[in-house]
């Protein structure tokens, strides 16, 4: 009887299971693009990952609520300045458009920013100063990626009515995809456009950062040798603040050029199921790795595109999935496998 159920259960799935092998020869290189647009918003989101694992060797699975909450800044930004969800495009030049975007961005980045450092000083510095256990930080970093959702979901309605609970929030459209030119057949938005260099300038930002500044240099002694690093006059406590903050904003970044590039609601939960992938990413590429995670993201968000033509659209995730598990079966430090404390300019 049960090996019954189980060859029923496998035929069904693999009734699922198109194979579309034609699909991704036709549209490999739109695919390509595509992939790599979405793939550089999980790097964004994976670098917060990668920061503070490599400072703490601390698994912060409440980032992709942070990555939320900077959502929801964008959003109440874009409300400010007076943008309504009205499905209607603002058309009044490019200028002033790249203006209300990097306004709202920095808002976003405002609201994620200090939404870590609050987390990291309410939830992690206690459980630090007490000599918990790794167990017990990760435990913690579940539970208040829950405390953030409910929070939204129950409590902001009650403080900015309107935003928040149930109902998902349309995002607010300020730029309507438009080809600008296309490559081997392939379109390439004016969307796709930003979200690639924005997360690519984001990026090389933060490298910069972290591998030529004192800021950095003093993430990457706590990294190496907190103790150490503490007897050489580092303020561990202050390294590790500026760790999430900044991890934080890039969130912010990430969450409005997601809601360019996807649209639809502006949920509590929105943010579960990137977070995984981002984290995903972050192991992919070598987690501690800040160009690791680069890599990770556009490496994952061109796979997965490719595996929802080739397996169909409800095996994106799957596809995410097994991808890691195999790049870890053969390489358990991911692709780049490099530690932050050891990174070098």
């Amino acid at each position: 009887m049960i090996a019954t159920s189980l060859a029923a259960s496998a035929t069904l799935y693999a009734g699922n299971i198109d194979f579309n092998i034609e699909g991704l020869y036709k549209s490999f290189w739109q695919l390509t693009i595509d992939g790599l647009s979405y793939g550089a918003i999980y790097a964004l989101v994976a670098i917060g990952y990668t920061l503070v694992y490599g400072v703490l060797r601390l698994i912060n699975f409440a980032h992709s609520e942070i990555f939320m909450l900077g959502m929801f800044g964008q959003y109440v930004a874009l409300e400010l300045m007076g943008f309504t969800p009205s499905g209607n495009v603002y058309n009044e030049g490019v200028v002033m458009t790249v203006v209300f975007l990097g306004l709202a961005m920095l808002f976003g980045m405002a609201v994620s920013g200090g939404a870590a450092v609050g987390l990291e000083r309410v939830a992690y510095r206690p459980l630090r100063r007490r000599g918990a256990k790794p167990l017990v930080f990760l435990i913690t970093a579940i539970g208040m990626s829950f405390v953030l959702q409910e929070f939204v979901h129950y409590v902001l309605p009650k403080i900015w009515p309107g935003l928040g609970g149930t109902n998902a929030q349309q995002p607010i459209k300020l730029v309507q995809p438009v080809e600008v030119f296309s490559i081997f057949g392939a379109s390439v938005s004016n969307v796709t456009i930003v979200i690639i260099v924005a997360a690519l300038l984001l990026t090389v930002l933060t490298d910069i950062v972290i591998n030529r500044t004192k800021f950095g240099r003093g993430i990457r002694a706590v990294a190496q040798d907190p103790d150490t690093a503490t007897l050489m006059g580092i303020s561990r406590e202050r390294v590790i603040m500026l760790t999430f903050l900044l991890g934080g904003i890039l969130a912010g970044a990430a969450a409005l050029l997601y809601t360019l590039k996807i649209p639809s609601g502006i949920i509590f939960n929105g943010g579960f199921i990137l977070g995984i992938k981002a984290f995903s990413a972050a192991v992919l590429g070598g987690i501690g790795n800040l160009r690791g995670a680069l890599l990770g993201g556009l490496l994952l968000g061109v796979m997965e595109n490719y595996g929802q033509v080739v397996f169909g659209t409800e095996w994106r995730d799957v596809v995410a999935f097994v991808l890691l598990v195999v790049v870890l079966m053969f390489r358990p430090t991911g692709i780049l496998g490099e530690s932050l404390g050891r990174a070098r300019v």
